[in-house]
């Protein structure tokens, strides 16, 4: 039981992580299982828009996912438009404060998107169909090689023997010809990219943080346990809510008082967390809870919303059910 209990606090402490090492790792099996079984490169004038499709539209869906699954994106948006709410008051004011949300938002989105490019790449089958079929490849190779090099380069991912035909023409070419080492040579270039950004982008969101290292490490740990004891006092409060209403149903009688939060309690506390340097509370319930009710609104003056803190939002949708 306590190597079970070792293994959850793990899970927990590093569950951001673990999240994108196993995005990445689904992502990698579907990529492999796209390529074997689903992609078939037809060899014709379909090879540059076939190739594109296989190599782009799964990583625009998987980018589009990702927006659906991350829970900033729901709390920013769940009921901004009701009745209740102007919409087009304070336009420019609620769409700044949208884009601070949503830029976090974007980076980690990116993370399935771009590691099926740079797997799909490394793996060369989709963008040896697309630059085969490619305008400006067909222009740099089949110049001053006759007219059956157009057709010879289609054929390319269909046939070994193709390129060692091309070569027999002109074997300074060979660098154009090689699109499997190409597309592998970008496939590293783009992991290196990714990898430098976004160890840079830790190390910027770090460095800006406004809080301490052991602040942060304390930060997380409030989140866990409000999220623990919101989930087991909303079940408790749920239960006996139920409870009441169907006993006084079956028995005829007039129900008891009981108090709930109202629909206004309800949004105050699902607004996007902002930071303040002056008044600094750990989640939304904290400063609902804190400041007078009525002054809790989306932003304030000095509000910020620092990407070290993202985890803020996404700790009571953790186990969220899509």
């Amino acid at each position: 039981m306590e190597k079970l209990r070792t293994a959850m606090n793990f899970c927990i402490r590093y569950q951001k992580t673990l999240g994108y090492s196993i995005v990445s790792l689904l992502t990698i099996a579907s990529e492999q299982i796209f390529s074997s079984v689903a992609f078939r490169c037809p060899c014709n004038s379909w090879n540059t828009l076939y190739g594109c499709v296989f190599l782009l539209v799964p990583a625009l869906l998987l980018f589009l996912l990702g927006y659906m699954v991350n829970a900033r994106t729901w709390i920013l948006f769940t009921g901004s438009c009701s009745q209740g709410k102007k919409c087009c008051s304070g336009f420019w004011e609620k769409g700044c404060f949208s884009l601070k949300v949503l830029v976090p938002v974007t980076a980690s989105t990116l993370v399935a998107p771009l590691t099926w490019i740079a797997v799909a790449l490394l793996s060369a089958s989709f963008y040896e169909c697309a630059a085969s079929g490619s305008s400006f490849i067909r222009h740099r190779v089949c110049r001053d090689m006759g007219e059956q090099c157009p057709e010879l380069l289609q054929k390319i991912p269909c046939e070994e023997n193709v390129i060692r035909e091309l070569l027999k023409v002109n074997s300074t070419k060979a660098g154009l010809v090689s699109l499997r080492a190409q597309s592998q040579v970008i496939g590293w270039f783009l992991i290196v990219a990714i990898v430098t950004v976004a160890l840079i982008s830790k190390c910027i969101s770090r460095c800006v943080s406004p809080v301490s290292y052991f602040q942060l490490k304390f930060w997380k740990i409030y989140s866990e346990k409000e999220r623990e004891h919101f989930e087991i006092k909303a079940k408790e409060h749920a239960a006996n809510l139920a409870e009441r209403n169907i006993n006084c149903f079956f028995e005829a009688t007039n129900p008891t008082p009981f108090q709930t939060p109202s629909n206004e309690d309800w949004q105050k506390i699902s607004l996007p967390y902002t930071f303040n340097q002056n008044d600094q509370y750990y989640s939304m319930i904290h400063k609902y809870i804190n400041r007078n009710r009525d002054q809790v609104r989306e932003s304030s003056k000095g509000d910020r919303i620092p990407s070290v803190l993202g985890f803020v939002d996404e700790a009571h949708t953790s186990e969220q059910n899509f």
